[in-house]
C-alpha cells in the first residue's frame, strides 16, 4: 500500500509493508517475503515501534532483518504514555544503533513535521512519480478492506492479528460487501460481538472514512486454518 505526501519542494511516497515477525505459518512466510521485497525498492527504511508496547526481543529481531544503521526508527503513540515511560522506552530503543530516532504521535501530529523534514533531506533528487493531487495508489476496494481490518483489530485489541483477513467481494457503488475471514467458530463470535456489537462498531467507524452515501455490508466467514494453507493465503490476496 502506498501513500503520497506532496510538499512544495518534494514528493514522498510511503510504502506500508506488512509487519515482519517470526513466521510459523504459510501466511507468515508470505507476509515476511512481501515486506522484505518491498524494502529492496525504497530509498529510506523507517522502523515503526509502538511506544505503548514493551520494547523486547521481537523488536530486536526485526531490526536484525534490516540495514538498521541506515534506518530511521519512528516511535509512535507518544501521546499515550507518560514522559517517564517514554524516556525509558527511548533508552531501550537506542540500543538498536539506528541512524536516527523520532518520537511522534500520528494522532496529535507531535514530532511529525521533524520526521518529514528528515525524510525530505534524505530523499534523492528526481522527478515526481505522481501528480500533485494524488494521495494514494491503492485501489478503492483494497483500501476499504484494509480499513475494515484496521478497525476490527482496534476493537478486538489485537487479539487476532494474523487470524483475520478481509476482502471486498462486491463493489456496486454505493453498495460495498466486505468479508471478514477467520479460522475458528470461536473467532467468529469474537468478531461479531454480543448482539453484533463489534461488527456494528467497526461498520460505523469505517463508514465515517468512506464517501458519503456508501452502504457497507460486513459478513464473517470461517475458513479453517486458512493462514496455514498456501492456496488460501494466495486466494485472499497475500
Amino acid at each position: 500500500m502506498r501513500g503520497i505526501l506532496n510538499k512544495d519542494d518534494a514528493q514522498l511516497v510511503f510504502v506500508d509493508t506488512p509487519g515482519l515477525h517470526k513466521a510459523t505459518t504459510a501466511l507468515g512466510e508470505r507476509v515476511n517475503a512481501t515486506a522484505l521485497e518491498s524494502m529492496r525498492d525504497v530509498d529510506i527504511v523507517c522502523l515503526l515501534i509502538d511506544a505503548t508496547q514493551t520494547f523486547g526481543t521481537g523488536d530486536k529481531w526485526v531490526s536484525e532483518q534490516l540495514n538498521i544503521k541506515n534506518a530511521i526508527v519512528v516511535i509512535n503513540k507518544i501521546d499515550a504514555v507518560s514522559p517517564a515511560k517514554l524516556l525509558a522506552q527511548l533508552s531501550a530503543i537506542s540500543s538498536l544503533g539506528a541512524a536516527e530516532y523520532f518520537p511522534v504521535s500520528a494522532k496529535t501530529g507531535e514530532g511529525v513535521d521533524q520526521l518529514v523534514a528528515e525524510l525530505v533531506k534524505r530523499a534523492p533528487l528526481g522527478q515526481a512519480m505522481y501528480p500533485p493531487e494524488m494521495t494514494s495508489e491503492t485501489p478503492q476496494a483494497q483500501w476499504v478492506a484494509e480499513l475494515v481490518r484496521e478497525q476490527l483489530l482496534a476493537v478486538t485489541r489485537d487479539e487476532l492479528p494474523y487470524s483475520i483477513a478481509t476482502r471486498v467481494t462486491e463493489w456496486e457503488w454505493p453498495r460495498v460487501r466486505c468479508e471478514i475471514v477467520v479460522e475458528r467458530e470461536s473467532q467468529k463470535g469474537m468478531v461479531i460481538g454480543k448482539s453484533g456489537s463489534v461488527l456494528k462498531s467497526v461498520g460505523i467507524e469505517v463508514r465515517k472514512q468512506m464517501p458519503e452515501g456508501a452502504f457497507l455490508e460486513l459478513f464473517v466467514v470461517v475458513d479453517k486454518d486458512w493462514q496455514h494453507r498456501a492456496d488460501r493465503v494466495e486466494r485472499l490476496g497475500y
